[in-house]
């Protein structure tokens, strides 16, 4: 396997020494070239051709989230962002996210610890670099909000939607909800984010999709037309049962190396909730949620799994299909639509 190529593009000399210095440990990433601003950026990725990028939020001249656009306009190249998790950067790195940025990871604030997930993210960012360009361009418009979509009244829905997502997820998750009716099933969802980004997420997912969507909150009944986002942070989110099923946050170690889980998630829906469900896993890295959709399936769920085309990360949903935990594999374009109106 040859070595993963990485441009680093940031405006401080200090940033990119320390970037170049975490990912010059490992065997398999080569540092290319460095960029302190967007169009010299541009130059380098055209002579250089990068595998990944990793770019700064804050930029001179045009910021990271305007040369984002560019480069998934006209070059798409896996980006990770390096940005200031404060509330300012978290909204402007959750927009990165939503235009496709393969993922991002925080500044660090002291010496020890800096940028030890950046290894593995590199790596597996270099993997999707051939399938962008196909991903981007097969992604369905958003609809409207104010137009509600076609619905095949003979198919039953289910009483509740459970929905896991990492890498990649916040482009599909956008995509999804975008197409779901201002009366689904009450839907539970756990995107891996950092605490700062997920109330900025679900506020931006609530103007995208005709149900309300918010963040979740300890103890609200879980209602139709209703998207339920786990807080990132310090606690799970489940699904408590009762005469009017509702949403907890819970303490906890990590599972499945999260915290919120999708596999703590998703097994509360099977142990808890007596009623019909679907669980969907869509992108991201790792196996979060495989294990806790087959329990979902073992209690007779619908499980879909997003496929590999329109994947970002294949991970998630690649374990998941490889256990037998999901029932049905789509594009992540028929998802909303087998859940609705029966394919």
């Amino acid at each position: 396997m040859c070595a993963a190529s990485v441009l680093v593009v940031d405006d401080s000399v200090t940033m990119r020494a320390l970037i170049k210095h975490a990912l010059s440990r490992d065997p398999d990433i080569v540092v290319v070239g460095e960029a302190s601003n967007p169009f010299e950026a541009r130059d380098k990725m055209k002579q250089l051709d990068p595998d990944v990028v990793t770019l700064d939020v804050e930029m001179p001249n045009m910021n990271g989230i305007e040369f984002l656009e560019k480069i998934m306009t006209l070059r798409p190249t896996p980006v990770i962002m390096v940005s200031n998790l404060t509330a300012p950067g978290a909204a402007t790195t959750l927009a990165a996210l939503e235009i496709g940025a393969f993922d991002c990871i925080a500044k660090p604030s002291a010496r020890q610890g800096m940028f030890t997930e950046l290894p593995g993210l590199i790596k597996e960012a270099a993997k999707a670099k051939s399938g962008m360009a196909r991903r981007r361009n097969a992604g369905p418009a958003l609809r409207p909000a104010n137009a509600e979509p076609a619905r095949d009244r003979r198919v039953r829905l289910p009483d509740l939607i459970a929905i896991g997502s990492s890498t990649g997820g916040v482009e599909a998750l956008m995509q999804v909800l975008a197409e779901f009716p201002s009366d689904c099933p009450p839907t539970v969802i756990v995107q891996h984010l950092p605490a700062a980004f997920t109330g900025s997420f679900a506020a931006r997912l609530d103007r995208a999709s005709r149900a309300r969507v918010s963040e979740a909150k300890g103890g609200e009944p879980l209602l139709p037309g209703h998207v339920y986002l786990a807080p990132g942070g310090a606690r799970h989110m489940v699904v408590k049962p009762g005469a009017r099923p509702s949403v907890a946050l819970v303490e906890g170690e990590t599972v499945s190396g999260h915290r919120p889980s999708v596999d703590v998630l998703f097994a509360s829906v099977a142990k808890n909730f007596s009623g019909t469900s679907c669980g969907v896993i869509l992108t991201g890295m790792g196996r979060d949620g495989a294990q806790g959709l087959a329990e979902m399936r073992q209690a007779g769920a619908q499980t879909l799994g997003q496929d590999e085309e329109s994947s970002l990360v294949y991970g998630m949903p690649r374990v998941a299909f490889e256990i037998g935990a999901v029932a049905r594999q789509l594009p992540l374009g028929r998802i909303a639509r087998q859940i609705f109106s029966g394919g």
